[in-house]
């Protein structure tokens, strides 16, 4: 089991200097709107993923007026003690200590601390585009696979020189396809790797979506997915070079795993269109839960659990139907956040759940 017993911020968002001890499997974080309730979610998400959840430059997540910040999180991994320190320096540099030993390469403590958030504005992966949901993948395959990971870094680094090649055909009237191709090959072998990866998993994961839809809504509804990839029909390698003359026309990459998606259909309309705002909240717990128990699965163990607001805009019966899943049926720490600590002792006393409760 995994489990987070204490962690301690320093200069970190809203937070100066503070620290939290973990006492329950349950962990109730209240408070009003902007005391950092969410804040305190992400620096735990930030010692899993030496990143924030919400936003991509670490100089945003510094304190006002410091210049870097300090995470430590003290946990329990299988029954043994982990220290995990994240540390942004004044000179912009991040390190990550984990276990005493500095680690070199991020992408390798990815997996390590197994992870699940649920945010508000997570709803975009229903209601977006398909850059949405390839993130929500990418991330649960990433912590299952350190291959897929490295993998996804390669394809994307060469994916940006290539583009940045076609840019550069305008100006310098070049019509020679020998860098080109060159590109192709050098994207050809991890993006194969990412997409054999992402079409088996899928197969495992997307029954798990609609298994859990049905308990949260409580009743079964026309759902269909499906892996959109024009990979499905053809060799890399020759859809890459079909795209070419398209490719130099508009400047940048049109074909490729970076386009592919995950189709959701509600009947035969798109599920986007139609579904209420309840239907698409359910939605995205169901897509997270299957996530969690695919970790789950592969792990030995269940990861940790961050919920960030969800009670709003979810109707009583399916959040009672959501927290029994979590809380009960699950045996993984949780932590949960929202404006009234009534209101989650009172969901929890009803399932009979031990919890701890912090304000803030």
């Amino acid at each position: 089991m995994l489990f987070l017993k204490e962690i301690s911020l320093v200069q970190f968002k809203n937070y100066e200097q503070a620290s939290f001890r973990f006492g329950e499997r349950i962990v109730g974080i209240c408070g009003s709107n902007g005391v950092g309730k969410t804040n305190l979610l992400d620096a735990i998400y930030y010692l899993c993923f030496t990143k924030s959840y919400f936003t991509r430059q670490d100089q945003l997540s510094v304190h006002k007026g410091a210049s870097g910040f300090r995470i430590e999180g003290k946990f329990e991994k299988e029954q043994q003690p982990l220290d995990v320190v994240c540390i942004l320096r004044e000179t912009g540099k991040k390190e990550l200590i984990s276990g005493g030993e500095p680690c070199e390469r991020f992408s390798r403590h990815i997996g390590r601390l197994p992870c699940v958030i649920i945010a508000p504005d997570d709803v975009q992966i229903i209601t977006g585009g398909s850059e949405e949901r390839r993130r929500f993948l990418d991330a649960l395959l990433s912590q299952l696979d350190p291959a897929y990971l490295q993998a996804l870094i390669e394809y994307n680094r060469v994916l940006q020189q290539r583009n940045s090649y076609l840019k550069s055909l305008t100006d310098n009237r070049i019509k020679d396809n020998g860098l080109l191709e060159v590109y192709d090959s050098q994207l050809v072998r991890p993006g194969a790797y990412v997409f054999e990866k992402r079409k088996t998993f899928l197969r495992d994961l997307l029954p798990l979506v609609e298994q859990f839809y049905l308990q949260i809504a409580g009743s079964p509804e026309p759902l269909a997915f499906t892996y959109d990839s024009l990979l499905l029909d053809t060799s890399f390698a020759d859809l890459l070079r079909s795209y070419h003359e398209k490719d130099r026309y508009l400047q940048r990459t049109n074909a490729g795993i970076h386009k592919d998606d995950i189709d959701i259909r509600y009947g035969a309309q798109p599920f986007k269109s139609l579904a209420s705002q309840g239907q698409r909240k359910s939605l995205l717990f169901a897509l997270k839960l299957a996530e969690y128990e695919m970790l789950r699965q592969y792990k030995g163990f269940p990861p940790l659990l961050l919920l960030d607001d969800v009670f709003e805009k979810l109707d009583a019966h399916r959040m009672h139907n959501l927290l029994d899943k979590v809380c009960l049926q699950n045996e993984g720490q949780i932590f949960i956040t929202d404006t009234h600590g009534d209101r989650i002792r009172q969901e929890l006393e009803k399932l009979k759940i031990p919890c701890q409760i912090i304000s803030l």
